[in-house]
């Protein structure tokens, strides 16, 4: 390729005066050049305006007057040192430099060094860069994360006591319900107390939500990840689904699975139980169904119903929320958070959600779980102890509640149930009930949080070691914070969410009470 002459002797005009003078002017950065001794021999305007001099100042000033006295002295010898082995490079790297206007007011700079070599000696060229706005954006922006830092504290710690506290009250109700129910004989109380389980059951579930919703938008929820045979957690929801379905008069199916897969089991439970409510109900006749499906290395776990279904266009906005849908014959029950609490822990998990649906044919959920292993790898589970009990409850448990409301409507359920309960409020009082016990407890139940800063685990492992026996325990608790991870680390231990379940309760402890252990889930 063939290069056309320029119609212009180019060398001149690059040694002209005139054209370096332009490009120093026309540097969007201030420019000073110091002679060999430090001196200022070429500033161009940006650096005038910059330090507040006029040329006529500038020139001739040593470099150091446009520093702050207190680094004058080591910026000599810095500069020195320089000299000795000049090269391009930013200066003070690493440090936050402070240039000096004429007024003596102070400012951020970013300075970038090189080195001149000319006929008539060496100079050195310095580029500086007022940085004071982006130092201020740093600052701001700081400052910001130190707030949010402090909000997500502040969030966390009003989560675990909302979690603990609010709970407390409920749980109390709750226990205290299911107490009268097996108590209680004349029908017209009897109906009552249906009514009344139902509104706790409300408030439950909205309380849940809502915490739920807080908690996962605080990134206070963290999933721990284990491998366990799909149909394990298939069986532990069946049984409630299979309930709440029969109440409307509809027909629960869920087809066995065989895939072993990797998730958070309590987790992935949520999920489901959100997506099987939903289900049961928008759907007032027909079916629900659960199918699981094994495809490209994933397990497609199916929640299918017969319900109203849900318009093309809201197929996205259901996910929000407080969305409630408007297909025609909705239900007014709920708050419009369940499947914003679905999609939040799908996105936790990594589980994808899809969603096909037709006004008035009903809808598909599928949640997409990963597999670790295919074939017969259930874990087996003793098919006695799943059974519930028909004969009356028996035993003595142990119950270690610091609430005293708490306490005693526990005390009435188990009671009610045939159990013989022996209270404490502490670890230490634990220690001091258990040496007049007439017998070993067949079961440990504990809050979490108790009185003079102990714990659950501490009371069931001062009684275990009493006796010598890894009794089942159950440890109760509202916390949602990292700590309440202690109990997990039990053996022969279930924690327990409140407001705790009356019949699942009492299920699990009849389980516990004529086995030796906890169940499995």
């Amino acid at each position: 390729m063939s290069v056309l002459p320029l119609p212009t002797d180019i060398s001149a005009i690059v040694d002209s005066d005139v054209f370096f003078r332009n490009l120093l002017e026309s540097a969007p950065d201030a420019m000073i050049i110091v002679d060999d001794e430090a001196h200022i021999v070429l500033a161009n305007g940006q650096a005038l305006r910059m330090f507040a001099y006029s040329r006529g100042e500038m020139i001739g000033l040593a470099i150091e007057s446009l520093l702050p006295k207190s680094v004058r002295d080591s910026h000599v010898s810095h500069r020195r040192s320089y000299s000795d082995k000049p090269t391009l490079r930013p200066m003070g790297e690493g440090l936050d430099l402070v240039g000096l206007r004429k007024d003596g007011s102070q400012f951020p700079v970013e300075i970038s060094l090189s080195p001149i070599d000319t006929g008539s000696g060496r100079f050195i060229s310095s580029v500086i860069r007022d940085v004071t706005v982006r130092r201020q954006m740093e600052d701001d922006i700081k400052a910001a994360q130190r707030a949010a830092e402090r909000a997500n504290k502040a969030n966390s710690a009003f989560l675990a006591a909302a979690s603990h506290d609010l709970r407390q009250p409920v749980q109390a109700l709750s226990l205290l319900n299911g107490a009268l129910r097996r108590t209680v004989k004349d029908e017209r109380a009897l109906q009552m107390i249906e009514n009344q389980d139902a509104s706790l059951t409300a408030m439950t579930n909205l309380l849940n939500s809502l915490l739920d919703i807080s908690r996962l938008d605080a990134g206070a929820v963290k999933p721990e990840f284990e491998e366990f045979p799909m149909q394990r957690l298939i069986d532990r929801l069946s049984a409630e689904f299979e309930r709440q379905a029969n109440i409307k008069g509809l027909e629960f199916s869920s087809a066995a699975c065989r895939a072993v897969v990797r998730s958070d089991a309590n987790l992935l439970a949520e999920v489901i139980t959100n997506l099987v409510s939903n289900a049961i109900r928008y759907t007032d006749k027909g079916h629900v169904k659960m199918a699981c499906i094994e495809r490209d290395g994933e397990c497609h776990l199916e929640i299918s119903d017969s319900g109203i279904g849900i318009e093309a266009d809201q197929l996205e906005a259901i996910f929000q929320e407080f969305h409630q849908c408007k297909t025609p014959g909705a239900s007014k029950e709920g708050f419009g958070l369940g499947l914003a609490i679905v999609r939040r822990l799908a996105d936790l998990l990594d589980h994808r959600i899809g969603v096909v649906s037709e006004a008035g044919q009903g809808s598909c959920f599928t949640v997409c779980i990963p597999v670790v292993a295919e074939g017969s790898a259930r874990v087996a589970e003793e098919e006695n102890g799943a059974e519930e009990a028909t004969e009356r409850a028996s035993g003595l448990i142990v119950l270690i509640e610091d609430d005293v409301n708490v306490a005693d409507a526990w005390g009435l359920l188990l009671e009610a149930e045939g159990y013989r309960v022996a209270t404490a409020a502490s670890a230490k009082e634990a220690r001091a009930v258990i040496q007049h016990l007439d017998e070993q407890p067949v079961l440990l139940i504990s809050d979490f949080h108790l009185l003079g800063g102990s714990t659950g685990v501490e009371a069931v492992g001062i009684i275990r070691e009493y006796y010598g026996s890894e009794i089942p325990a159950f440890i109760v608790s509202g916390d949602t914070s990292k700590v309440v991870k202690e109990a997990r680390l039990l053996d022969n231990c279930t924690l327990m969410s409140k407001p705790v379940d009356t019949a699942r309760l009492l299920a699990a402890a009849s389980y516990a009470a004529r086995l030796g252990s906890v169940p499995q889930d």
